[in-house]
């Protein structure tokens, strides 16, 4: 509340003695600049919508003393490149081609302009390479690490409401069936048979508790079943 506080102060000392329309074209003019300067900077999105004492779109110009001024910015930017750069530098880099495969989804489509997902959208990153669980898994990398699910912790840590951000974002990961025409290469077909699995003999298995040799087969892996995917689902709240 101390800099609250010294803010007030200093706008009462900079508008002393100024008319009423000359305090509301000061602080219209003041609005202005400040926004252009935090988007010039690279700190917030070009893509905000303005609330003028709680009317949305109207100009600074129409400001009513004391105001506010709002800015409510698209935060969806910072987040996705953050993702999408942990998500690649936890990945497979024998080809490289893992790495490149990433995807965006809003509303269920493939977005590469983040500043049109809107505040309400849920998002989705995924891969749409069909060793996909095999990455994820930890198959094809030295050290073994999960990727989605890495990166969602990473995420949680940096942009999760902690009390610095106005907005609070959900952060999981999901195991997801992902339609065709979303992506050419999606849904992945699986092939062959799914190979039988020897239940482990310990009390902590459930098919040796239920007396079964082996583990029963996942309709997932089974040929011609689509593959699920693992993603990380964003959602601002």
């Amino acid at each position: 509340m101390a800099g609250l506080d010294a803010f007030e102060q200093e706008i009462r000392i900079a508008t002393a003695g100024l008319e009423p329309d000359e305090i509301r074209h000061a602080l219209a003019v003041y609005a202005r600049q400040s926004v252009a300067e935090v988007v010039q900077s690279g700190r917030a999105s070009a893509r905000y919508d303005r609330y003028v004492n709680g009317r949305r779109g109207a100009s600074e110009d129409s400001v009513q003393l004391p105001g506010p001024i709002v800015y409510e910015f698209s935060l969806w930017e910072p987040i996705l490149t953050f993702a999408l750069l942990e998500l690649a530098r936890r990945s497979p880099v024998k080809s490289g081609r893992f790495r490149q495969s990433f995807i965006v989804l809003a509303n269920q489509r493939i977005v590469t302009d983040f500043d049109e997902i809107g505040p309400d959208d849920e998002v989705i990153i995924t891969n749409f390479q069909p060793y996909i669980r095999k990455a994820e898994g930890g198959v094809l990398s030295v050290p073994r690490f999960s990727i989605f699910d890495g990166t969602k912790r990473s995420l949680a840590r940096r942009f999760g409401n902690s009390g610095r951000n106005a907005a609070a974002f959900s952060f999981e990961t999901k195991w997801l069936d992902i339609r065709s025409g979303v992506h050419p290469q999606i849904p992945y077909i699986l092939k062959g048979h799914q190979r039988v699995t020897a239940a482990k003999k310990s009390s902590r298995s459930s098919a040796h508790r239920a007396g079964r040799l082996t583990l029963e087969r996942r309709k997932d892996r089974e040929a011609g079943q689509p593959i699920t995917y693992p993603s990380i689902v964003i959602t601002q709240v």
